[in-house]
């Protein structure tokens, strides 16, 4: 039987319907095609959705800084490819044990999921004290070792410090929902993600500005401000963090079905389970840690470029995440249905599903590419009032527009290899992908082209490393080896 969510219908003998809160792959006949398209629909909306608010939250975000001026939003650009890095970290943590998750759940056994869990409470809080620590040792040096000019630097300081403090609720969000997500539940996570967003939004509006007048018809009321500019922008971030990872851990421990931890079970650490975390989530840290890597380098490439192109850099890279988010919505509903296939040991229909969330994410990615290529230049106005800021960040955003497809490919086929495992090969991929084309062509072209140079050769990496993944995908070694040996000892 296949569950989601509280719909149910029956056909060809096959049930999709409502058990508990998760999705559960255990019928003993593959579904069809169409059944598996209906399913990756399902799943992948509400996360979607989520991303996009998510989206519309970070432009407003961004035109809140943007309004303090082109310092301020070059202040947090600097430190972007930074918080990715360590962002990237959490992420991995999380995946190590929430892929473990749903192949139990694939497996009929839940019993074992919770016990994952536990295991990732403990590890994941072990995980963030050691990256907040670090990071608060690093955020006074860190600003001036990436290249920033002395007048954004301080402001960078206190903004990645804000961030560090952080560290230990962005982890139990990123874990909370993950683990929500591969047990079939994608309607809370992205509720509280989207609900984050507008937590973010809220307080810095109160953080970020001083106190003034706002003016409604004929009335004129006052509004309450701390006037702390970056530092109010980074608070509000911190603070919506750790309301969001509150209300994620409870749903997940105590409101969840599957995975609530209502019922005795064992708190000592468990080699075996995190050996297997390890196994999963080093690769996918090392890939971040490429990734981001490569964007710190690209950030010092950038930094000498001048004020206007940091500032340019950050901006276009918060529009184009108007593309790329509904891919990462669609990856994470690939994740979770390609694990569960291969708990159920079902080849089949892991393969199926893999296919058309690819096919699916290239779309909408294909679709928001074209939008974004149109309305470039409005995008831009409203993430800042700088006239060269802008006119720079749509001529980059555009190039960035035509790489967009094989982007999907990559991040949707990156979520699908991730459910079953198969983790290191991407990350090789990456590697090479990174770091033998973007950040050569970057450093080559920066000098002659300037910013228009180093976008020139991320679309051609993007377009490379989309068509890598695709390769990896299609051979499909990760269906023969990855699932006989991840979980070939786990099926009943």
């Amino acid at each position: 039987m296949v569950y989601y969510g509280s719909r149910h219908f029956k056909k060809e003998g096959v049930v999709l319907g409502s058990q508990k809160t998760g999705t559960q792959i255990a019928n003993e006949n593959e579904l069809s095609y169409r059944q598996q398209a209906k399913l990756v629909l399902q799943l992948s909306i509400p996360a979607i959705l989520a991303e996009i608010s998510s989206i519309i939250m970070q432009y407003i975000d961004a035109a809140m800084v943007g309004s303090l001026g082109k310092n301020a939003t070059a202040s947090i650009g600097l430190m972007s490819s930074s918080t990715w890095l360590i962002g990237g970290i959490c992420i991995s943590t999380a995946m190590g044990f929430s892929v473990q998750t749903a192949q139990y759940i694939g497996a009929k056994n839940e019993k074992a999921a919770q016990g994952v869990l536990r295991q990732s409470l403990l590890v994941s809080f072990c995980v963030a004290v050691l990256l907040q620590v670090s990071c608060i040792l690093l955020s006074a040096r860190l600003p001036y070792w990436l290249g920033g000019e002395s007048d954004i630097c301080t402001d960078a300081s206190s903004y990645f410090f804000i961030y560090a403090c952080a560290l230990p609720a962005v982890q139990f969000r990123q874990l909370g929902g993950s683990m929500l997500q591969c047990s079939g539940d994608m309607k809370t996570p992205s509720f509280l993600n989207a609900s984050m967003c507008v937590l973010d939004m809220l307080f810095n509006f109160f953080l970020i500005f001083p106190s003034r007048d706002f003016k409604l018809i004929s009335f004129t009321i006052p509004v309450p401000g701390a006037g702390m500019g970056v530092a109010g922008a980074a608070l509000g971030t911190a603070l919506s963090e750790a309301v969001t990872a509150v209300a994620m851990l409870y749903m997940l421990c105590f409101r969840s079905q599957t995975m609530r931890l209502t019922k005795k079970g064992s708190w000592t650490l468990d080699l075996r389970c995190i050996q297997k975390a390890v196994k999963i989530s080093l690769p996918m840290a090392f890939e971040h840690g490429i990734i981001s890597g490569a964007q710190i380098v690209s950030t010092k490439i950038v930094s000498p470029l001048g004020t206007v192109s940091v500032a340019a850099n950050s901006l276009a890279v918060t529009a184009e995440s108007l593309c790329y988010m509904p891919g990462y919505g669609v990856a994470s509903a690939a994740t979770t249905l390609v694990g569960q296939s291969i708990g159920a040991r079902k080849k089949k229909q892991a393969r199926g599903y893999a296919r058309l969330s690819v096919l699916l994410g290239a779309l909408m990615m294909s679709a928001a590419a074209l939008i974004m290529y149109i309305f470039a230049p409005q995008m831009f106005a409203m993430l800042t009032p700088d006239p060269a800021v802008q006119s720079l960040g749509v001529k980059v955003l555009r190039i960035e527009a035509f790489a967009e497809p094989f982007f999907a490919c990559s991040i949707v086929a990156a979520g699908a290899l991730r459910g079953a495992g198969d983790t290191l090969v991407p990350s090789v991929m990456n590697l090479l992908s990174m770091w033998g084309i973007r950040i050569t062509m970057a450093a080559w072209l920066a000098p002659k082209m300037g910013l228009t140079g180093v976008w020139i050769a991320m679309c051609i990496e993007l377009s490379m490393r989309g068509v890598l993944f695709l390769i990896r995908l299609f051979r499909e070694k990760w269906l023969s080896i990855i699932a006989v040996q991840t979980f070939g000892d786990h099926s009943n």
